[in-house]
């Protein structure tokens, strides 16, 4: 037995421990399959590193007969807040560090026993982009129960758009998009702000968000930005936006939306389900979209938001096929009672909810 054997051991031992905490916060917490699958493939690939490097070392003595918890000081030494973790990505951080800290160590060791540490090397940095990755989805902040947004346009609304904002909201809708294609910059900014301040007043917990436009959204603190296909993509906005907004992407096939959630998007636009007056889509997807939507395992992890010409008589085929979120802009916009559209669709919405609640307890 040597003190480097020692250290490969106790320190491949908390690799493994560090990558299963990691994996377990991205499968349960994050319910993220791609994060979660990497870290799988770096822990197994990890224990293979171990083997070879085990097989490899002078001598072929085996790290398990080097083993020795009953004598190993440090088991009794702890450090202040050790024993304390504040949420999830304190969590994330504290093993992420471990895990690196651990890798460096095992691979030193090697390094001065003569054998090749390049898988270790390697497994050390591929953790660096890992912990990027997970404590930053575990930063950005949860979506609050999608269920209705309006995208207003103020040309197109019959009533004054603060009034249609304020009786949106009153009616149930949780969030507002401002979408805005001709205002110029100044006026898009001081409209997003005067949103904010209408939603701070009537509904606290609803969403802003800004159409197309992050750096808008950014300077007026929205919540987020919907990006479209032909917009900024989704990495680029959240460069703009920070890792704490909300970004969203419209989507109009499976491709897309797994493309955009791949690419760390929080809430997809899916659609057209009908046609509409509002954008010239020469194809219309449909509800056979939405329901291929739901059923993907990867698309089904984000929450959507059905778009397309949607109203109080045709959102019941989208319920049934199980939505749970929608967007819409003139059903509301042009008509003169807002609040009573929204209340129309928030409660064609609930009685989906309830009816899949009651099935699932039967």
């Amino acid at each position: 037995m040597t003190p480097l054997h020692r250290i490969i051991d106790a320190n491949a031992n908390r690799s493994r421990e560090a990558l299963r905490v990691l994996e377990d916060i991205a499968r349960f917490a994050l319910n993220d399959q791609d994060l979660s699958g990497d870290l799988k493939r770096l822990r197994h690939a990890l224990t293979e590193s171990v083997g070879s490097l085990a097989a490899s070392l002078p001598d072929a003595l085996r790290l398990l007969e080097c083993r020795d918890t009953e004598g190993d000081v440090g088991t009794a030494i702890s450090a202040p807040g050790e024993s304390t973790r504040a949420d999830l990505v304190h969590v994330a951080r504290a093993n992420a560090s471990r895990l690196g800290e651990a890798l460096r160590s095992m691979e030193e060791a090697a390094k001065a026993l003569g054998a090749d540490a390049g898988a270790i090397e390697q497994a050390r940095y591929a953790s660096y982009t890992i912990e990027r990755r997970l404590v930053l989805a575990l930063a950005r902040p949860t979506v609050p129960g999608i269920r209705l947004c309006v995208l207003v346009t103020g040309s197109m609304c019959v009533l004054p758009w603060e009034s249609v904002v304020e009786r949106s909201l009153a009616g149930g809708c949780n969030i507002v998009q401002i979408r805005e294609k001709d205002l110029g910059d100044r006026e898009l900014l001081a409209r997003a702000r005067r949103v904010i301040e209408i939603r701070d007043r009537v509904s606290r917990d609803a969403i802003v968000v800004v159409n197309d436009r992050p750096d808008i959204a950014r300077l007026a603190s929205a919540d987020g930005v919907h990006v479209g296909q032909g917009d900024l993509s989704v990495a680029d906005a959240r460069r703009i936006v920070g890792e704490r907004a909300l970004v969203g992407i419209s989507t109009g096939v499976l491709d897309e939306a797994r493309a955009g959630i791949q690419a760390g998007a929080d809430v997809c636009g899916v659609g057209p389900m009908f046609a509409t007056s509002t954008k010239d889509k020469p194809v219309t997807q449909g509800p056979a979209y939405l329901s291929a939507y739901l059923a993907d395992a990867q698309a089904s992890r984000v929450p959507h938001l059905a778009i397309g010409g949607i109203t109080p008589e045709n959102l019941p085929e989208l319920v049934a096929r199980g939505c749970t979120g929608i967007a819409v802009s003139s059903v509301v916009c042009r008509d003169r009672n807002p609040e009573s559209v929204c209340g129309e669709l928030m409660a064609a919405l609930g009685a989906g909810m309830s009816a899949r609640s009651r099935s699932r307890s039967s």
